[in-house]
């Protein structure tokens, strides 16, 4: 919507005052229409809650003969013994903004033939968690994991120098976002060859995620879903609550993002209280630029995540019914009961890690990343999993594209643009074919096999086909590697004379 201008009249800022707020209610009455006509054009003929088997999205999706596949399939020569320096990052964000930066920082390393140091996690993050990477994920298990790719050490050594002891001193950069495999080559690495070292910070989303190298994005596959592992302890407790769950059946986790970021981001305002709105505003102002943001418009467009009561709504249009097991990954719902009882009452058997045994250590030792980490697996190891936001969530990103890997675990994925008007018609009190409608919606969506990545989509939400491989392959690029790369990996570093115990020992603090 255009903003008034100058007002020279008061007669003249009346009138166009009408026509702006007229505007809005023709824009979103244009969009509604469009969207639940391509809904209804998409559907050549009644559906039935038939063709959506709710047996069959217990199971996983069809992989149409691929298989996850990380491993090398060109020429991978070993990390070279000589550096050209050392690379150290601050991973800022939450837990899964920092996975994907550890990736990233992963493949630097590779591309500048460089020794990353061990990643640091962003101790002022969304959790205000302080574990750092050594609270979290094994380490030795991450340096082991790489040993073909990269040289990793704990921190950055001392050097000596005309008889004395001097430490490197890391020289600071600020990459662009997004900023392509050549500034890596040339601008950070001549920095790094002055000063022996850089430090890269921040570093969320510091290099491009479409590269147009298969063995690049390989790399970052092994890093994501093989090298970065949880803490023993955090799998127990991962495990232990998988286990609870599933001893009454399948069960779905649903990451529920309505949250005050998320609202206060996406500029829902308008279905809370005053107050409410007072809260999400000024929060929006503190961490957002400044932006004209008009609900309906919004709405409209599927830019607003789904409230609990339109996931429930969803679900039962499906065909679950009240029996479902879910389990929600979410933090504090804003709200809070009043937008959970609709939901609540269409699926009661409703848990999270503080619930499933509340007696327990369980609910105890699920705060902060340690809480996000448990989320994170307990949702990978579902049976179902259904994102209500999957803008700028990388949890949900993340979450999609390791299920994706693990076995085309079925995933829900809602079209929120295609469901607003169906949902805005319910509200006007048009209930007349509410389900099938919202059905047709989602029958047309992935429910979680390989498909084809098209922008906006994430690599880190859909890393098919680099990361994927076929037995029996049209196209020799998607055939899978000898089962004996290993073997052949290990060879290629015992013939460059290298010891792959070296980066473990180097500077370790533990």
């Amino acid at each position: 919507m255009r903003r008034l201008g100058h007002r020279h009249q008061l007669k003249q800022s009346v009138v166009k005052g009408m026509f702006g707020r007229l505007s809005i209610a023709v824009i979103v009455l244009v969009i509604c229409t469009v969207s639940l006509l391509s809904t209804i054009k998409t559907t050549k003929q009644p559906f039935s809650r038939s063709e959506i088997d709710v047996d069959t999205l217990w199971g996983t999706a069809a992989s149409g003969g691929w298989r996850p596949s990380s491993a090398p399939r060109s020429d991978w020569p070993p990390p070279p013994t000589e550096t050209n320096g050392y690379l150290r990052v601050r991973c800022n964000g939450g837990l899964n903004q920092q996975r994907s930066a550890i990736c990233n920082a992963v493949l630097a390393a590779r591309i500048m033939n460089a020794t990353l140091v061990l990643p640091e996690l962003d101790a002022n993050s969304f959790w205000h968690d302080d574990s750092g990477f050594h609270g979290v994920y094994d380490v030795d298990h991450f340096i082991k994991s790489l040993k073909y790719d990269v040289r990793i050490v704990e921190s950055i050594p001392d050097i000596q120098k005309n008889g004395k002891t001097k430490k490197i001193k890391p020289f600071q950069m600020r990459p662009e976002r997004d900023a392509p495999i050549s500034w890596y080559t040339t601008v950070a690495l001549k920095k790094m060859k002055e000063h022996g070292a850089i430090y890269l910070t921040p570093f969320s989303h510091r290099l491009a995620e479409e590269i147009d190298n298969p063995e690049y994005q390989r790399l970052r596959c092994r890093v994501n879903y093989h090298a970065l592992r949880f803490k023993p302890h955090i799998m127990e407790l991962s495990n232990s609550i998988v286990n609870r769950l599933r001893a009454q059946g399948h069960f779905m986790a649903i990451h529920l993002r309505f949250e005050m970021d998320m609202l206060a981001f996406a500029g829902c305002f308008d279905i809370f209280t005053p107050e409410e709105q007072k809260v999400l505003k000024k929060y929006r102002d503190e961490n957002f630029a400044p932006k004209k943001l008009v609900y309906n418009e919004r709405r409209a467009i599927g830019k607003c995540p789904l409230t609990p009561e339109e996931v429930g709504l969803i679900l039962r249009a499906i065909g679950f019914d009240n029996s479902t097991r879910i389990y929600l990954a979410a933090g504090d719902l804003f709200g809070g009961e009043r937008f959970m009882k609709p939901f609540r009452s269409l699926f009661p058997h409703l848990e999270n890690h503080n619930t499933v045994d509340p007696t327990s250590e369980l609910a105890k030792s699920t705060n902060g990343l340690v809480g996000s980490a448990v989320d994170y697996m307990v949702c990978l190891l579902s049976d179902i999993f259904m994102p209500t936001y999957d803008g700028p969530s990388n949890f949900a990103n993340n979450l999609l594209g390791h299920r994706l890997y693990y076995g085309f675990r079925t995933n829900l994925q809602p079209d929120r643009k295609a469901l607003a008007p169906i949902f805005i018609e319910r509200e006007k009190g048009r209930t007349a074919g509410f389900e099938e409608s919202v059905r047709s919606v989602m029958q047309n969506t992935n429910f979680g096999g390989p498909h084809k990545r098209v922008s906006p989509e994430s690599f880190y939400t859909n890393s098919w086909p680099e990361c994927f491989c076929q037995v029996e392959a049209a196209n020799q690029a998607d055939k899978c590697p000898p089962d004996n790369v290993l073997d052949i990996l290990d060879s290629r570093l015992k013939t460059e004379g290298i010891d792959d115990s070296e980066s473990l020992t180097s500077n370790s603090t533990d």
